[in-house]
C-alpha cells in the first residue's frame, strides 16, 4: 500500500495510532525532516521504507524493533538463569489468534474459538498479547504452557456481552480440571473490563470468583474491582535500554493526567511495560509490529507472565502474596519534568522479586 504523506504527532492527542506505518510502502517518500514523527510511528515486518538519504538520522527502523522485543525490566536475565515459566499454565481469552506464529507455536497447548472466524478476519490484539506473554523473544515467560480462547466477545448493539466472557472463563476452568497437577493454568489474562450496569457483569463476576476458587489468578482491567490491586503502564522512548529503570515515565496516555495531579497514585499502584514494545503481528509467521504508544492490553498479559514465573519458583504462591512482595521489592527512580522533581514508582523488578520468592 503505497503512502503519500504520513501524519504529524501530536502529544496532546489520545489516539494511540496517530502515525500508523504498519504494512504501509513509504518508498517515494522523502521522511528526512520526519524523526519526531517516525519516533512515535507504528510499523511492521511488511513496512517499506525509503533510502537512507531520505531517511531523518537517529530514526533506525531495524534497531527500533529490536530493541522493542526485549520485555526489559531485567527479565532476559531471569530467563538464563531457568526462570521462564517452565511447567506452569496461562490461559489468554482474547481475539482470533494466529497460531503458528513462531513466537507462541511451540507453546500453544490448546487453542479454540467461541465463534465462526470470518474469512478475513485478522487480529493484531490476539497475537500481540500471546507474545507478551510467552513470546519466544518478547515474552515474560517464554517456556510457560498457553492455553488460549479466540473470540470476538459476543457483540450484542455493539457493546461487549460479558456472559460470552464468562462462558470461556469457565471454558478455561473445566480445561485446568484435566491438567496434571505439575502443569496446571496459574493465571488468566484478559485484557478488557468491565463495570457495574455492564451487559452481563454478574455472570463475568461470579466467573472470576470461579475462578479465583480454583486457584487461577484472573488479570484483567478490572484488577482494582477484582482483586483491589492497581497498576499502570509505563512508557519510554524507542531507543532507550528497556532494561534501565531510568528509561521509564508514565505511558503516553496517562503522563499529562499524571503530572497535572503533581504525580499522586491515590492507591499503591504497580508499574509496568507498556510503551515501545514489539511483538507478533498477524501479517505472517514471522513477522513482528512494533507500537511507540500501548495501552493497559499490553501490561496486562505482562502481570500474568510474571505471575507465572513466581509460580515456577514457589509453586504455592497466591495472587495477595505475589502483589504484595512486588510493591515490597519493587523501585522507584526521579523524575524532572518542567522543572520540578517528581518521585516515581513503584516499578515491578522482576529479579528482586524473585530473589525475594528464592529465599
Amino acid at each position: 500500500m503505497y503512502v503519500t504523506y504520513i501524519p504529524s504527532y501530536d502529544p496532546n492527542s489520545t489516539n494511540p495510532f496517530q502515525v500508523d506505518l504498519r504494512s504501509a510502502d513509504l518508498t517515494k517518500l522523502d521522511l528526512s525532516t520526519h524523526l519526531v514523527d517516525l519516533m512515535k510511528s507504528d510499523f511492521d515486518s511488511k513496512t517499506k521504507w525509503p533510502s537512507v538519504e531520505k531517511m531523518p538520522t537517529g530514526f533506525d527502523p531495524t534497531k527500533i524493533l529490536e530493541v522493542g522485543k526485549d520485555p526489559g525490566l531485567g527479565m532476559r536475565y531471569l530467563h538464563e538463569t531457568g526462570i521462564t515459566g517452565r511447567g506452569v499454565g496461562i490461559a489468554i481469552v482474547d481475539q482470533f489468534l494466529i497460531a503458528d506464529h513462531v513466537e507462541y507455536k511451540n507453546q500453544l497447548q490448546f487453542y479454540e474459538e467461541d465463534a465462526e472466524v470470518p474469512e478475513d478476519a485478522w487480529s493484531m490484539h490476539g497475537p500481540a498479547v500471546a507474545s507478551i506473554a510467552v513470546g519466544k523473544n518478547v515474552g515474560v515467560a517464554p517456556e510457560a504452557d498457553l492455553y488460549f480462547i479466540g473470540s470476538d466477545f459476543c457483540p450484542v448493539g455493539g457493546k461487549t456481552d460479558f456472559s460470552c466472557l464468562a462462558k470461556n472463563v469457565r471454558r478455561i476452568i473445566e480445561i485446568n480440571k484435566t491438567l496434571p497437577l505439575d502443569r496446571k493454568i496459574r493465571v488468566l489474562s484478559m485484557s478488557i473490563g468491565w463495570t457495574k450496569g455492564n451487559l452481563g457483569y454478574d455472570e463475568i463476576t461470579q466467573a472470576v470468583n470461579e475462578a479465583k476458587a480454583a486457584g487461577i489468578f484472573v488479570v484483567s482491567s478490572s484488577l482494582q474491582e477484582t482483586y483491589g490491586f492497581a497498576f499502570q503502564g509505563l512508557g519510554r522512548s524507542a531507543l532507550s535500554d528497556p532494561n534501565d529503570f531510568q528509561a521509564y515515565g508514565p505511558g503516553a496516555f496517562w503522563k499529562n493526567d499524571y503530572y497535572q495531579h503533581n504525580g499522586d497514585f491515590r492507591l499503591p499502584t504497580l508499574l509496568l511495560p507498556m510503551d515501545a514494545r514489539a511483538i507478533a503481528s498477524p501479517t505472517g509467521y514471522e513477522d513482528y509490529a512494533f507500537y511507540a504508544d500501548g495501552g493497559w492490553s499490553w501490561s496486562i498479559p505482562y502481570i500474568a507472565g510474571m505471575y507465572a514465573l513466581a509460580c515456577q519458583v514457589k509453586p504455592s504462591i497466591v495472587p495477595e502474596e505475589f502483589w504484595s512482595l512486588a510493591l515490597k521489592t519493587g523501585k522507584t527512580i526521579t523524575l524532572i519534568h518542567a522543572g520540578k522533581t517528581y518521585s516515581f514508582g513503584i516499578i515491578l523488578d522482576p529479579q528482586a522479586l524473585i530473589a525475594a520468592l528464592e529465599k
